[in-house]
């Protein structure tokens, strides 16, 4: 692997597409596409890569990701750990702590985009053995934005809850990663579209018509929203959330604003976990919960009227904060990437409702060849 990427962006993207195997697997329409690809930029934008969670072990789709990442303009510097495997985890605890301590303690310099490779599980283990202060002031200091969403939202919330703060603010961004999404045959176009913009865009806004399929689109019985809102940003998976209730790592912002998707989980489960972070305090001094895609959530064995909206009425009657729904991201196509830990304003429009953000890292958008990571 290391060897390959001593070649240059356009001969090691020829290298992957050129094996049998790798064309086996793309999708028949690749060729045509790729054809049509602007040129590559130059690999300038320094990345590493985290593997927190579980094993990539898909070696061609590893080796299509990190094609399309160098030929977007992405300078990935650890491409080698992508081939790491430990029983279902992306190596050892040793190996998956030093992705992130080796940054804080100086081993290595931080990048200015620090990537997710995969979710799933095992970032849990990794919490208490890093040194997410020193680790939160060194990224802040270079800008570096933190990427992926699932199991790395342990990660992220690490970084909020310990290595963020007033004076230096973290970019956590909630966004698609290099094995689940920039590695499949056939990218979704929206989701890498959306991540090159929320990386790049100075005044990045995303405007929700359309509610989540199972809920009201606005849930705000104290008409609460009628005054703008805005606060920190903070959330991710509630699995993750939920498992964190309770401890250091589990950010409470003052005035926030809760960010939450899932997926695979049964209206029971769902609240469950609700309430773990209710009980915990989570919700108190927040002024607004904002959900984003809860796919595959199914029926109660009980009663099918237990539901998704049931659960989300009973937590807006709970909390008495207004919840809105249908935010594009989660375990879905067509994501949105959203930046935690920055400033987000959430105000009524006639159509629905809008988020704002504010005060976090970006990239310089012409660094970068989005369409590189589509085709």
């Amino acid at each position: 692997m290391s060897k390959a990427y001593k070649l240059s962006r356009r001969r090691f993207l020829t290298k992957t597409l050129a094996s049998t195997a790798a064309l086996t697997y793309l999708s028949s329409s690749y060729a045509q596409d790729l054809a049509a690809t602007p040129t590559c930029k130059p690999s300038t934008i320094p990345t590493r890569l985290f593997s927190s969670s579980n094993t990539a072990w898909h070696d061609e789709r590893t080796d299509l990701a990190l094609a399309r990442m160098a030929c977007a303009g992405f300078n990935v510097q650890n491409p080698e750990i992508v081939g790491r495997q430990y029983l279902r985890f992306a190596g050892t605890d040793g190996q998956r702590i030093a992705d992130l301590q080796n940054i804080a303690t100086g081993g290595v310099e931080a990048p200015k985009l620090l990537l997710g490779v995969r979710g799933g599980y095992g970032a849990m283990r990794l919490l208490p053995h890093v040194d997410w202060t020193t680790l939160g002031r060194v990224l802040a200091e270079r800008g570096t934005i933190t990427a992926g969403f699932s199991d790395v939202t342990a990660v992220q919330c690490a970084l909020q809850a310990l290595g963020s703060s007033d004076k230096s603010r973290l970019t956590l961004l909630q966004a698609p990663m290099l094995f689940s999404e920039f590695g499949k045959a056939t990218p979704d176009k929206t989701s890498c579209l959306q991540f090159v913009n929320a990386l790049t865009n100075p005044n990045l806004t995303l405007e929700v018509t359309e509610p989540h399929p199972d809920l009201p689109l606005i849930q705000d019985h104290k008409n609460t929203l009628a005054t703008p809102r805005t606060g920190e940003i903070w959330g991710g998976n509630l699995s993750i959330l939920a498992s964190l209730a309770g401890t250091k790592y589990l950010p409470n912002p003052d005035g926030g604003i809760v960010f939450l998707e899932d997926v695979g989980e049964p209206p029971y489960r769902l609240e469950r976990m609700l309430y773990s972070l209710y009980l915990n305090g989570a919700f108190e001094r927040q002024q607004a919960i904002v959900l984003g895609a809860f796919s595959s959530v199914g029926a109660d064995g009980y009663d099918e009227r237990y539901n998704l909206n049931a659960v989300i009425s009973h937590l807006h009657r709970l909390t008495g904060l207004p919840v809105v729904s249908g935010v594009p991201f989660g375990h879905v196509a067509g994501k949105h990437s959203l930046p935690m830990g920055a400033d987000c304003t959430l105000s009524l429009t006639g159509a629905g409702y809008l988020l704002a953000f504010a005060n976090y890292a970006r990239c310089e958008s012409s660094l970068i060849n989005e369409m590189a990571l589509c085709v």
